[in-house]
């Protein structure tokens, strides 16, 4: 009997501080750092964390945000410094999950009753690059096109380091949150409005206008 693909959190992470930016709010929540123990996640994303530019994060569709170890490693690697869990603004990382190749619309269990649905890319932004202080950052994480994926809450639940992860329901449509973020092709576009359409499957609203733009429509 084939088993579902497991993977674990390796670190949960919310905000440590806020710190002043020099973009349109003035200020960013992006310091996350690892906490023990168990962290209550419900709608909005873990308890006792925050975001500053609630225009652009955040929210019921973008409530968790996850990276993969990885592609962490292959960022320390390159840049020759430790990426440590929460330097790109993640809530969770994890080990063992496909993160950047998993189906737009797929979904995981974590633990015991947590369950997140992924949603789409993460869109690297100005404020992530100046976080970084790596010249040209937003350009070489965009060309690398594995952003890891933000993820809207299905079932509330606890989470802690050392959970498992396992994916529990896969759409059909193939598209996954790396390709949709390399391309954006129409018929990737148009494979997305049909799945929604004929699947009952709820696209994220942030996704849909791209996706909708892309097709043409």
């Amino acid at each position: 009997m084939s088993r579902a693909p497991r993977g674990c959190v390796t670190h949960v992470c919310r905000v440590a501080a806020l710190h002043g930016d020099d973009g349109a709010v003035g200020v960013t929540a992006i310091d996350k750092r690892p906490v023990d123990g168990p962290v209550r996640v419900g709608p909005l994303g873990l308890r006792g964390d925050v975001q500053a530019d609630r225009a652009h994060h955040g929210g019921a569709e973008k409530a968790v945000y996850v990276y993969d170890q990885a592609e962490a490693d292959r960022w320390a690697a390159e840049l020759g410094q430790d990426v440590p869990p929460g330097r790109f603004g993640e809530n969770l990382r994890l080990t063992g999950v496909a993160v950047d190749d998993a189906v737009i619309g797929q979904r995981w269990r974590i633990g015991a009753e947590l369950e997140l649905e992924v949603t789409g890319p993460r869109t690297p932004c100005a404020t992530f690059g100046r976080w970084l202080e790596q010249g040209g950052w937003v350009r070489r994480f965009t060309e690398r096109a594995r952003t890891g994926a933000y993820l809207r809450v299905v079932t509330p639940g606890e989470v802690r380091a050392g959970d498992p992860v396992t994916v529990t329901q896969t759409p059909g449509h193939g598209v996954t949150v790396s390709a949709w973020f390399s391309r954006g092709d129409p018929a990737d576009a148009r494979t997305l409005l049909a799945a929604e359409r004929e699947d009952g499957w709820v696209m994220a609203d942030y996704l849909r206008d791209y996706v909708a733009a892309a097709a043409g429509r």
